[in-house]
Order: structure tokens, then sequence, then C-alpha cells
């Protein structure tokens, strides 16, 4: 007699049985388990919807007919997600209501329906490499999270909420990010997530055998990332660099009105008024956000004495600024992001120019295909600078430059750079999650590097993070003021990450799809086996 168990279509895990349906009902499912998940990034962290959702999925995956259909829940999975998780975008797009706020949700559903190919891709590898079998649910992990990594480098890059920032509600589960970067954090969460399916299907678990098995090792895995986290955090060293003191100013521009030339004069006394506050205490080094000087900048125009002003004698001011590419005019050549370092003679003692370039904000991807515009103001494209050295300057240790998106790029490069400073502009996304997740990602950053951070954003949320990615300082969101603080040293010794990278993660993840790959060779063996001689 044929053994159905292991040649038939399998619809139980362990001794539950469930009711599989067809797409019509997993394509919705999946997608509504997606919007769960993305309910777990920042500013909400409700991190049980983690296990939920990916449960469900790696269920949906297993059970579908074949690899087309896992790709299209797994489509779906995606779209929730990133529908959900993405949906402050369309804030960006009623700052200029006119011109650009009836392509708010259609620009959200359009990237929502991109980004989703990547988890389509990491189901329908699962689903073909893994079948129908438990060994799926082991190689899931790896699939998603080299969907991740390519989600990160590919098309330019978009590596936005990333599994792993479902623990950034607390400093200590952060911390293994200082050893396997947010992608093996990430790894490690979705393998959490998969453990229970597979165990119950090993053993055959009975409902209640489950339940609890699918409450414990969850529990078992979070306590596992706050004891590391916690013995990390307990044996803690900084120290501020003595005698070092840095003022950021965030002055709340609303974005409708950054670029209005009227106002440009008064956006200029508002930095100079802040920056100049409490003078007979005033700091060395001031530092406003990305693109806060109103104007196009430009060496042959004389610096107003608004910005003078705010330069401490004998000190410095880096500022974000626009300006035309080298040699060019901005409409021949192009606009550059750039990070400026004035002293108090008006000088450019260093610069920095952004390298990663937002798509369709700052650069327009196809440019020339009908329909391809560029969704923010003007229709000059911005050019990407060429140097990502870090920055030294007599009155500061040597640093490295993240203007606005790039901070979301996971980089365990660190050379003689001793900080880390991010200048931001969020102002495009109101009160909504986006700078939240965008200022989680930056503390990633700093935990991955071990280095300390100074984050100046035009809106908020500005801060001081240390080597551990812990706010020492912090303006919150939609508030105009400044803070003063001591720039804090980098951790004593460097990170397993920054020595390492994602290879330990690459290496792990290579590995476990191996082990699957054999296991299913040898079931389909023994399917072959059983059918030949039943």
């Amino acid at each position: 007699m044929t053994d159905r168990r292991v040649i038939g279509p399998e619809r139980s895990l362990g001794r539950i049985t469930y009711p599989w349906s067809g797409l019509a009902v997993s394509l919705p499912v999946c997608a509504l388990m997606g919007a769960l998940t993305a309910l777990a990034f920042a500013p909400y962290f409700v991190l049980p919807l983690v296990l939920v959702g990916f449960a469900a999925f790696a269920l949906f995956i297993r059970h579908c007919g074949g690899s087309g259909s896992a790709f299209l829940i797994g489509w779906g999975f995606g779209f929730g997600q990133f529908l959900v998780g993405l949906r402050w975008i369309s804030e960006s797009f009623f700052v200029d209501a006119d011109r650009f706020g009836a392509l708010a949700w259609p620009a959200v559903l359009a990237l929502s329906g991109f980004l989703a190919l990547f988890p389509a891709f990491a189901a329908a590898a699962t689903r073909y490499l893994g079948g129908r079998g438990p060994i799926a649910f082991l190689m899931f992990p790896g699939f998603w999270t080299l969907a991740e990594m390519a989600r990160g480098v590919l098309f330019t890059g978009f590596p936005w909420n990333l599994t792993g920032y479902v623990w950034g509600f607390s400093n200590a589960t952060l911390q293994p990010m200082s050893a396997i970067g947010v992608h093996g954090v990430g790894f490690l969460t979705v393998t959490i997530c998969m453990v229970p399916l597979a165990l119950a299907e090993r053993y055959r678990l009975r409902p209640w055998a489950f339940a609890v098995t699918i409450l414990v090792v969850p529990m078992i895995g979070a306590g596992f990332f706050w004891a590391f986290g916690a013995v990390r955090l307990a044996n803690a060293e900084t120290a501020g660099d003595a005698g070092l003191w840095i003022r950021v100013v965030q002055p709340n521009i609303p974005q409708d009105q950054k670029w209005d030339p009227d106002a440009a004069t008064r956006h200029l006394q508002k930095l100079h008024d802040l920056s100049t506050s409490a003078a007979s205490g005033r700091p060395r080094v001031v530092i406003w956000p990305e693109t806060a000087y109103p104007y196009l900048y430009s060496d042959d125009v004389r610096f107003p004495e608004a910005l003078l002003g705010s330069i401490p004698e004998d000190g410095l001011l880096l500022f974000g600024a626009v300006r035309a590419s080298p040699g060019e005019t901005a409409e021949v050549g192009g606009l550059l992001n750039s990070l400026l370092a004035v002293d108090h003679t008006g000088k450019v003692v260093a610069d920095y120019d952004k390298i990663r370039l937002v798509p369709f904000g700052e650069f327009t991807p196809l440019k020339g295909f009908p329909g391809i515009a560029k969704l923010t103001a003007g229709d000059i494209d911005y050019v990407p600078g060429s140097d990502s050295s870090p920055l030294t300057l007599p009155a500061l240790p040597p640093f490295r430059v993240l203007i606005c998106y790039e901070a979301i790029f996971p980089s365990p490069k660190v050379n003689e750079e001793r900080w880390l400073l991010n200048v931001t502009n969020d102002a495009w996304f109101g009160l909504s999650a986006g700078p939240y997740q965008h200022f989680l990602s930056a503390r990633a950053r700093s935990i991955e590097s071990g280095l300390p951070m100074i984050r100046a954003a035009n809106s908020g949320i500005s801060a001081v993070v240390d080597g551990y990615g812990r706010i020492q300082q912090m303006l919150p969101l939609a508030v105009e003021g400044v803070f003063d603080t001591s720039l804090p040293s980098p951790i004593p010794q460097r990170t397993p990450y920054s020595k390492l990278g994602d290879m330990p993660t690459l290496i792990v993840v290579g590995i476990l799809i191996a082990v699957g790959m054999t296991f299913r060779g040898k079931s389909q063996a023994r399917r072959d086996e059983l059918q030949a001689d039943p």
C-alpha cells in the first residue's frame, strides 16, 4: 500500500490538520500576514506579529501547488508588508499637493509591488528546492535573507525595514548587530519563527504541544537576544572626547517653505539665532542639517553675514547645501547634495558629496522613457559624488559622512574614522513612521561599526548616539531647538561585524540551503522507492 504520508499531498502540521485552499484564499491571507509583520517595525514594535505572519506565510509556501503559486503568494506577502511599512512615503507627495498629490498612493502601490518581487523569489526558491517536506521550514530563512540582501544592492538598493529592525524596541536586543549585522539578526529572527513548525512536523506534536512550542521557542530566542545585549552593555566602556563640544541645530523648517526664496533670509536668521544662543558657552563646532543652506551654493557668492556669524571663532560650521557639479552649471552638469565644512572666514575646508541618491527623488532612472519623471520639484537630476573617504579636520577626529538615505545601508567598512555624521531632512514625511524607521537604521550603523554618531535633522529626530546605539541626547520630531554635546569615543575594540561583515551569515545560509537540498534529495529517493514498490 502506498504510504500517503510520504508521497501524497501533505495537509497537516504534526497532528494538526489544515484545510489549505487555492490562490483565491492564500494570496489575500498572505498579503494580510505581510501587513501584520509591518507593524513590528518602528515605531510600533508589535513583535509577536512577526511570529504569526512568518509562520503562516511559511505554511502557505509549503502547501501551495508549486513554485509558481509560491511566487504569487510571496509577492502578496511582500506587497502587504511594504504597503503598510512604507505608507509614510505618501506624505512627501502632499508637500506640493497641487502638482504631486494625485501620485501619492499610485507611487506607494507601485513601489510596494516592485519590492514585493524579492519576497516572491524567496518563496519560489523555498518551494522549488524545499518541496512540501519540513525541510522547507529550515531553508526559508536562508532564502529570505538572500532576498533582503539583494534588495539592498540591486536597482540602486533599498534596504528599508529589514527584518532585523524589529528588535529596535530595546538597546539590549539590538546588540547582536555588532556581531552579525542587521542581516544576520534578520536571519536568526526568521529562523526562530520556523523552528516551532519544523519541530511540530518532525515529532508529530499534538495541538497542545505545538501551542507550547510556538510560545516557548520564540521566548528562548528573544531571551538570547536580550541576554547577549545585556552582557555587552554591562561591560560597555564609552567616554567623551575631552574638550570637544559640538552644537547640533534643528531648525524645524516646514518642507513646503524650505525653498521659498522670500523666506530664505528668515531661515538663515533662524539658523543663526539657534547657533549663537547662550553665546558665552558656544561649542567650537556647529552642525546644521541636510540642505540647510537655502540657496544654490557657489564659491563665487559671498557668504551671508548670518552664515558667518554662526561660525565660532577658530571653529567650524558643518552644513548641508545643494551646489552645481564642479566645472559645470547646474542645468548642464547636474546638482550635488553636499556637506560643507566652513571655517570662521567663510572658507570651505572640506566637503563631501552624497553618493547614494534617492531614485525618482534625486535622480530619474530610465529618464527619457514616456511617463518617467522626477517626483520632486525641479527637472534637474542630482549626480552622485565619487569619494567616500573619511573627512579629517583640525578641530575634529576623522569622521564618515552619511547624508540622509545613505544611513540605511549596512556598511561594515571602518577605516581611520572615529565617528559618523548623519545629516538629513525628514521634513518630507511629517510625523509619520518614516522618520522613526530612518533614525533606527542610523542607530544600527553605530552598533555595527562601534562608532558614535551625531545626527542633525531639519525637523527631527536629531541625536547623539554612542557606539552601542544608545541615545545620549535627542531632539524629537517637529521641535525647534539645539543641544550641545561632547563627542563619545568609539568602543575600545572593533566589532566582529566591522571585521567580517556579512560573510558569516552568508556561510551559514549557504550551509543551511545545501543541507536542505541534500535532505530533499534523500526524501525524493525514498518517494521514488515507495512508488516503485508500494
